[in-house]
């Protein structure tokens, strides 16, 4: 397609090798990857090739796509940032930019109706084509988006009626060494309050977990605590030791806090939390879509995700008190003495 002042737009293929081929002694001032997620690496790459027209353009690259695998060269390069093939982080993530454009935002141009179809999409394509979210595809994966048995979310007017029907209430911590909410070289403070119900079902009511400094994050979990009437904290041992029940002592004295010390891997202690699931016994309380995503990168071999599964792991050690807590083999209980001198 020609223009009236000597623009030209060239519309050709990716898709094979020979149509690939073609574009070899071109020149582009700009490129646009329709539907990347059909597109290889190497043909994205020979065609950055040909971006190198001189002229009063800046030389730039677009693409869209519906969200593909989070193994897709697309998820690495635009939001780990980092080389597809090599692994090794991008030297200017200024160069790199992307956006979200989901379906609620058109919805003055969309049919009657469209929206309520894309909302009723089984959930791993409901999170694909209405929320725009990259999918989890991690071979022998111990959770999968579809397998997440859901009730509303906890509004604050419906929390104590939620509450009541639970047998017992935990808020559940996965300490870090984070110093403050700016401190990202360090992963975040799991928090997350489950139940079980009197039919022995366990509940994820909400998740809390943030980046935050010692007092900060002691704080949240004490006002889960109060907020849900909880029985107590669980947190784990193995970071920092005591000085995790410390830190939410030096906030409240008297707050109940029980320490447990991991004695087996977390692919090993998630694997039994990921059995309940498979047979219906947890119920999430809305989406959490964060800690979702950790859960689905666990597999029988280990942890596939790109940092530390604070999130997942609080919430495994909140269900594995609360309904695994006869299994030795999950973690060594330590009991904390009360002391009104901490």
């Amino acid at each position: 397609m020609t223009f009236s002042n000597g623009s030209t737009i060239l519309f050709g293929g990716l898709d094979d090798e020979q149509r690939t081929e073609k574009i070899l002694g071109l020149e582009f001032a700009t490129v646009y990857l329709n539907e990347a997620s059909q597109i290889s690496y190497g043909a994205r790459n020979m065609l950055l090739t040909r971006l190198a027209q001189k002229c009063d353009l800046v030389n730039r690259e677009y693409i869209d796509a519906n969200p593909p695998s989070v193994g897709h060269w697309l998820y690495a390069l635009f939001e780990l940032g980092i080389e597809p093939k090599s692994g090794q982080p991008i030297s200017d993530r200024s160069l790199y930019g992307t956006m979200i454009l989901n379906p609620h935002s058109n919805r003055d141009n969309l049919g009657d109706g469209y929206l309520a179809a894309l909302e009723a999409l089984p959930e791993r394509e409901r999170r694909r084509f209405l929320h725009g979210e990259y999918q989890v595809a991690v071979e022998g994966a111990l959770w999968r988006i579809e397998s997440f048995r859901r009730e509303a979310a906890v509004a604050a007017q419906t929390r104590m009626d939620i509450a009541s029907r639970m047998r017992r209430i935990l808020v559940s911590v996965d300490p870090s060494g984070a110093s403050g909410p700016e401190d990202y070289r360090s992963d975040e403070i799991g928090i997350v309050v489950c139940g079980v119900d009197a039919d022995g079902v366990g509940h994820v009511l909400e998740d809390l977990s943030a980046r935050d400094s010692p007092a900060g994050w002691a704080a949240r979990a004490l006002h889960a605590l109060d907020d849900w009437r909880a029985e107590r904290i669980v947190a784990e041992r193995n970071f920092g030791g005591a000085l995790v029940e410390n830190t939410i002592r030096s906030v409240r004295a008297t707050a109940p806090v029980r320490l447990v010390t991991a004695a087996r891997g977390k692919a090993a202690r998630a694997e039994p939390v990921a059995a309940l699931y498979e047979i219906g016994k947890v119920v999430h309380h809305g989406r959490f879509e964060a800690l979702e995503d950790q859960l689905c990168h666990f597999s029988v071999s280990g942890y596939r995700g790109p940092r530390s599964p604070d999130r997942a792991d609080a919430m495994v050690w909140g269900l594995s008190e609360l309904m695994l807590s006869g299994s030795s083999s999950m973690a060594g209980w330590s009991p904390s003495a009360f002391s009104l001198a901490r």
